[in-house]
């Protein structure tokens, strides 16, 4: 017993020899930076919470928090109504065609953002390819504004965010024994009732998992608002943006930067309090 113990010991300290220039590259380049500009947020100009006061009891800065969350909150709702019909044909299609097309989203993901973004804007432009259809199939009677507000913003978003959240779809609904599918049916489920109750309680483990990726994804996401959206549609990385950048405030551009992580980790906290599979094969 004494043996296996010390051998599992050596073992972790082993790993942790092997790991330890991973970490300190981590440290130095990530962790001492971010600290650095979390304490500037508090003694620039002055020491105190002054910046953070300002923050969040600005009425324009609140803007930029609603207009960051109610973005971020419909382009997870788009990219999994999208995204999951996609990822359980890729799940439930042959291999061959299914590596096809798998081949063409990472190609996406791989294509320059910029470029990406830049596309975007032409085909949402008054006079781009999607103006002119809904005109020819007369579903309006003028261009639709579509760049330079939340609509374009939403669309160029989603776009971009579909891979992150048909990848771990995918893989969750692939694992899912069809024998199951097909016991519901014998037992008289009719094909809401198979989804509804047995295909989409499965599949909660990867829909947390891409939800949150996209969520916490888009609340940092920076050039396609930047260029979709413009400075009246203005999310909260651009704000971080513009204060470092524009107005050079260190102290402001921490405090939105922390409000930022606190966000993010406390997500990821949820997603691993609710839907951690370790914690439930534990329990």
């Amino acid at each position: 017993m004494s043996f296996a113990i010390s051998h599992s010991i050596r073992k972790q300290r082993s790993a942790l020899t092997w790991c330890l220039p991973a970490l300190l590259l981590l440290a130095c380049f990530f962790v001492v930076p971010v600290l650095m500009l979390l304490l500037r947020s508090v003694t620039e100009p002055t020491f105190g919470l002054h910046n953070y006061a300002e923050l969040l009891g600005g009425a324009t800065y609140l803007k930029v928090f609603v207009n960051t969350f109610v973005v971020a909150g419909i382009v997870t709702l788009l990219s999994l109504l999208l995204g999951y019909p996609l990822a359980w044909l890729l799940a439930i299609m042959p291999q061959r065609w299914a590596r096809v097309i798998l081949g063409i989203i990472v190609l996406s993901m791989w294509t320059n953002l910029l470029a990406r973004t830049y596309a975007w804007m032409v085909l949402l432009q008054r006079t781009g390819l999607i103006n002119k259809w809904l005109m020819a199939m007369g579903l309006t009677e003028q261009p639709i504004a579509l760049v330079n507000n939340l609509i374009g913003v939403c669309i160029g978003m989603t776009y971009i965010m579909l891979p992150f959240i048909i990848l771990p779809l995918m893989g969750v609904l692939r694992s899912i024994d069809p024998s199951v599918l097909r016991a519901a049916a014998l037992c008289g489920a009719n094909k809401w009732q198979c989804f509804s109750r047995v295909l989409l309680p499965l599949s909660l483990p990867g829909i947390a998992t891409g939800a949150l990726m996209v969520f916490v994804m888009s609340l940092g996401y920076f050039v396609t608002p930047a260029l979709l959206g413009g400075t009246a549609n203005m999310m909260l990385a651009e704000l971080i943006a513009q204060f470092v950048q524009s107005l050079v405030n260190w102290g402001m551009g921490g405090a939105a930067a922390l409000v930022l992580l606190l966000v993010t980790l406390s997500l990821y906290a949820l997603q691993l309090r609710f839907f951690n599979p370790y914690n439930n094969k534990r329990s």
